[in-house]
């Protein structure tokens, strides 16, 4: 805790599924979505729009724990205001490691509907899961969620009924669905990793969904990239190259193009693209730009994979890329353009914030001064501002913590070992420490002046778990 700051312990009430109505606090003067992880797009993790809790809100904060049948090792979304069941709630939308999606009452905490994949049974408490997050289509009325038969499913809003679905692997034993969805301008994205040990065969791999109908539109793999279609994993000469980063598919809002990075896998700068990150025009048909580092051999030798987290986009010609190396990359994405292969030539590096092993989602606040970016890990949290190519240090503390969340001026960092810290955004200093349970790769959300976090890790392997909502009383 800074000197001259005053931590807010807060005291929590925890009610169990069912309890008695919260009050909600008094609403912000827009009430906006959190449709997808990140909030937007382009995963700033950082909404343009106030989300309703101010500083002097923290004190006051309660927690309601939600029973729920699953473990979320991912984020929730939510929308304002949708119709389910005929009538209209605030709605937060979870999927848990097995493939269920529910819909649960922001306000209350009850859980309004709960979809689950006709095949939950043969998954269920195995090694077979999904971390990913959905992400809500702009109509309101239907989100898109993942489960481990490698299905994508479309889901109504109002009951969980399944509007259509389609595999986006044809091995979902080896092929993992492990980062969140996202959608773009009529198309469902979602990538592939592999589990834990990285089981051959496998392949990472884009693919475009129609949101419409789910028609598989077009797929981009990073191993036998000449290949455009969804491969049969023993059919590839080569293996691995998980898109697995916990921001998944990055999208530039405006121009559609979708970024990526991969991890351990041969790397030939032509059809084999290990240890990448990879610009892909909007319909993932076509490279536009690429950087691997110059000991990408000795990157994928040492299971140190580069694509652990996802590219930061900047607002500007720079891009930030971390890795389990724990180095985060400058790099000028004017000087990766086209087709040939960029190895090397980052413009700067800084260790991560505890220089350590890099598993999260960096979050970006751009100000017309500066772009803020804030990152967190198993050992540390860190803000920087970027300039001129290189990473200028603002604050630094040593409390580990997943994928950071900024809004209305204050950083959410959840510390998996029990703990939802709350900082200034600008100089670090510790408002307030959440009590909460243990966890993995969970983040929080902040929407409509609560805070939604899901608790547990998906190595546990449970089939219920919690999600914690904290209001203003």
């Amino acid at each position: 805790m800074s000197a001259t700051g005053r931590k807010i312990s807060v005291v929590t009430a925890a009610w169990l599924l069912g309890a008695a109505c919260v009050a909600r606090p008094a609403p912000a003067a827009t009430h906006p979505d959190w449709p997808m992880f990140g909030w937007d797009a382009g995963r700033s993790s950082a909404p343009k729009v106030s989300m309703g809790i101010a500083a002097s809100d923290l004190h006051a904060l309660r927690r309601q724990q939600v029973r729920i049948d699953g473990t979320v090792d991912a984020s929730a979304i939510y929308l304002h205001g949708a119709t389910v069941k005929g009538a209209t709630h605030d709605v937060f939308f979870v999927t848990t490691t097995y493939g269920k999606t529910l819909a649960v009452d922001a306000d209350h905490g009850t859980v309004l509907w709960e979809y689950t994949p006709s095949g939950y049974k043969s998954f269920a408490g195995t090694d077979q899961i999904t971390t990913a997050t959905p992400v809500a289509d702009p109509d309101r009325q239907h989100i898109y969620a993942a489960s481990p038969d490698g299905m994508i499913r479309k889901l109504a809003v109002a009951d969980g009924r399944v509007v259509w679905r389609r595999a986006i692997t044809r091995l979902p034993s080896r092929e993992k669905i492990a980062s969140p969805l996202a959608y773009f301008h009529g198309g469902v994205i979602a990538v592939t990793g592999g589990y834990i040990g990285d089981a051959p065969p496998y392949q990472g791999h884009v693919a475009i969904l129609d949101a419409g109908t789910g028609a598989l539109l077009h797929v981009w793999n990073a191993l036998c990239s000449d290949r455009h279609e969804l491969l049969d994993p023993t059919s590839c000469r080569q293996s691995d190259a998980a898109i697995w980063g916990r921001a998944g598919a990055v999208i530039d809002a405006a121009t559609g193009h979708i970024f990526v990075a991969t991890g351990n896998a041969p790397w030939n700068g032509i059809d084999d693209w290990g240890d990448v990150v990879i610009e892909l025009n909007a319909d993932a048909t076509k490279i536009l730009g690429n950087y691997t580092p110059r000991n990408t051999e000795k990157l994928n030798a040492t299971d140190r994979d580069l694509g652990s987290s996802a590219p930061v986009l900047t607002g500007g010609p720079f891009i930030v890329q971390g890795g389990k190396d724990g180095q985060l990359r400058v790099l000028d994405w004017r000087k990766m353009a086209g087709t040939e292969p960029h190895r090397g030539g980052a413009s700067s590096r800084v260790p991560t914030p505890g220089d350590a092993l890099l598993f999260t989602a960096p979050a970006v606040l751009r100000r017309a001064a500066a772009t803020w970016i804030y990152v967190a890990d198993n050992r540390g949290t860190s803000a920087w501002t970027l300039g001129a190519g290189k990473l200028q240090p603002r604050w630094h503390n040593s409390r580990a913590g997943t994928s950071p969340v900024v809004a209305d001026g204050l950083l959410f960092v959840y510390d998996p070992h029990g703990e939802l810290r709350v900082y200034e955004a600008m100089n670090g200093r510790e408002l307030a420490d959440l009590a909460c349970g243990n966890g993995h790769w969970n983040s929080p959300i902040v929407a409509d002046g609560r805070i939604v976090l899901p608790e547990g890790s998906a190595n546990a392997h449970q089939t219920s778990g919690v999600l914690d909502i904290w209001r203003v009383r």
